[in-house]
């Protein structure tokens, strides 16, 4: 493990409030954050998005969560969310960054209806192919795939496209797809920065057009109120959406396939 250098799982948890972090990443956060300080609030806004997102779909009835760039599972983790209204819920956190899958392995040890996988997103044939995926997936009931805040880092050459359809011919009928995505809109000057400060690491960010980003929705059926900004994708509380939600920078949605 390469502890010197910082990863995108690791910052993020700084953003949260966290501690499974290292001295480089603390650096980069609070580089990131001197250059733009709306970021801890944008981190904790997807956070809340994906809170909303798991609820609205355990209310829906789903039991099986396949959470890909899953990070470290704290501070409202999904099986703790899905749970309060389904406490049957599996999930399947999947990562690439060995000391997030290590803590997550840790943290869920105890937790028979959980597991960690250690795959990368940019191979979605080798990630379906593990064992953990393919039994999440074997049983034939619909499967809530989580896509938040992890194929910004994959980039163009990489086909992010091609990754989703890849994983969305793999999900039974009736699964769905979870996705938040950075987006070049709303604040461009910063966001630029942004994309900038990540390309020195290795986990390199790569922005797209909420135009392209709802593309990546092909053949699943929008929920309202479609692709957003983070605060506007049913907020708990009207004066939950910020006067400016466009410098959330953050474009969510969520679909069900047919």
């Amino acid at each position: 493990m390469d502890l010197d250098r910082p990863a995108a799982a690791r910052v993020y948890d700084y953003y949260l409030g966290g501690s499974h972090n290292f001295a480089a990443d603390r650096e980069m956060a609070r580089k990131a954050i001197k250059m733009w300080p709306d970021l801890p609030l944008i981190m904790r806004a997807n956070r809340a998005f994906l809170r909303r997102a798991v609820t609205f779909l355990a209310e829906e009835g789903f039991t099986r969560f396949l959470d890909i760039g899953s990070g470290i599972p704290t501070f409202g983790a999904v099986h703790e969310v899905a749970r309060e209204i389904r406490p049957e819920s599996r999930v399947v956190y999947v990562d690439k960054d060995p000391v997030a899958v290590a803590h997550s392995r840790l943290l869920l040890q105890d937790d028979p209806l959980c597991q960690v996988v250690d795959a990368d997103l940019t191979d979605p044939a080798e990630l379906l192919a593990r064992p953990e995926v393919a039994e999440l997936l074997a049983a034939g009931e619909p499967v809530a795939l989580l896509l938040v805040a992890v194929l910004h880092f994959v980039g163009d050459d990489e086909d992010p496209e091609g990754i989703v359809r890849t994983l969305r011919d793999a999900l039974p009928p009736g699964s769905a797809l979870v996705m938040c995505h950075a987006s070049l809109e709303g604040r461009p000057d910063q966001a630029e920065t942004h994309q900038d400060l990540y390309n020195r690491t290795p986990t390199p960010l790569t922005m797209r057009t909420s135009e392209r980003i709802t593309k990546l929705f092909d053949g699943f059926e929008l929920v309202e109120p479609g692709v957003v900004y983070l605060p506007q994708w049913r907020p708990d509380e009207p004066a939950a959406i910020v006067e400016n939600p466009e410098r959330m920078v953050g474009v969510v949605g969520v679909g069900l396939l047919p």
